[in-house]
């Protein structure tokens, strides 16, 4: 039932309010929680870091811990961090950092703190914001209207099986792959069976959620060598379950259906600037005027839509 979205422009460009009215207009899809993956304009240096504290009483210590993690890679904080808090016991916070020694020590050591603190993102370029509650509610309390960026990803979620918790929510980080995230919409019936083989591979699950399988399973296809486009292709015969979903990366967003084409995606093209979703009357928050909207309802269909340059393969 969930809802997910995307959208590209071809210069950088308040993004973050076009992905919100994408997924206003999607919100009875699942309102649990709404999530955003935004990208911005890409640093040649450090990375921007976004990540959730999952107890208030204890946020200065869990956050002096954390840093202490970069410090011992070889990281540290540009900036003080940027804390958003609430009435929940939660809290997310942005932070700016310099380049670690080794990104993926650095993860696995980081992600030692789960359950105290998560990581939710780590980009060049890519913000993942995630909580609790609507597209506007989230958008509110996180400023997402006002973010600039070229592209990004949007979800709205029904949990169906998973914890409603704001760290189970999309978009998944595809960690420890910097600035690669995904949206998804369907369900994953050999969920276990991938979980076992992954984690006996040395990944790490930080959630319930068989959404997070697909950002795992992608990051270990790019680290056997394939290409986005090859791991898209792939992951049609190698993951049982209806789905849709979407991936992006600093190039563009690329997708995947199953076999079975149980789940909806709409796309409004116009000379490269593009917005994707489940439903067609969210594209058309977008634009608004008449134009032609491409439905792919075909089944095991993959494409890839490049920053200002087009380009689908079926």
């Amino acid at each position: 039932m969930c809802g997910i979205a995307g959208r590209i422009l071809n210069a950088p460009g308040r993004v973050g309010q076009d992905l919100v009215e994408l997924m206003e207009a999607q919100k009875h899809r699942g309102a649990d929680s709404t999530g955003f993956a935004v990208y911005g304009v890409p640093r040649e240096t450090g990375f921007v870091l976004r990540g959730m504290g999952f107890d208030k009483a204890s946020m200065d210590a869990d956050l002096e811990n954390f840093a202490q993690v970069l410090r011992d890679h070889g990281s540290d904080l540009l900036a003080e961090p940027r804390i958003v808090t609430d009435s929940h016991r939660h809290y997310c916070f942005r932070m700016e950092i310099s380049d670690p020694d080794d990104m993926t020590a650095w993860v696995a050591d980081a992600d030692d703190l789960s359950g105290r603190i998560e990581i939710q993102s780590c980009g060049r370029s890519l913000e993942i914001i995630k909580d609790v509650g609507g597209a506007r509610a989230v958008a509110d309390k996180h400023g997402v209207r006002d973010m600039i960026g070229t592209h990004g990803l949007g979800h709205a979620r029904l949990a169906t099986e998973s914890s409603v918790l704001p760290n189970a929510s999309h978009p998944f980080w595809a960690r420890p792959f910097s600035d690669v995230a995904i949206v998804h919409n369907g369900q994953i019936t050999d969920y276990f069976t991938w979980r076992d083989r992954l984690t006996r591979a040395g990944y790490r699950f930080l959630t319930e959620n068989d959404s997070e399988l697909i950002a795992v399973w992608v990051s270990d296809q790019m680290k056997a060598g394939l290409t986005i486009e090859q791991a898209l292709k792939k992951s049609i015969t190698s993951i049982d379950g209806v789905f849709t979903y979407m991936i992006a990366r600093p190039e563009g967003i690329g997708f995947a259906k199953d076999r079975f084409a149980m789940k909806p995606l709409v796309v409004i093209d116009r000379n490269g600037e593009l917005a994707a979703a489940t439903e067609e009357q969210a594209v058309r928050r977008v634009y608004r005027d008449e134009g032609d909207v491409i439905n792919f309802d075909g089944p095991a269909m993959y494409g890839i839509w490049g920053v200002g340059n087009r380009r689908v393969a079926a």
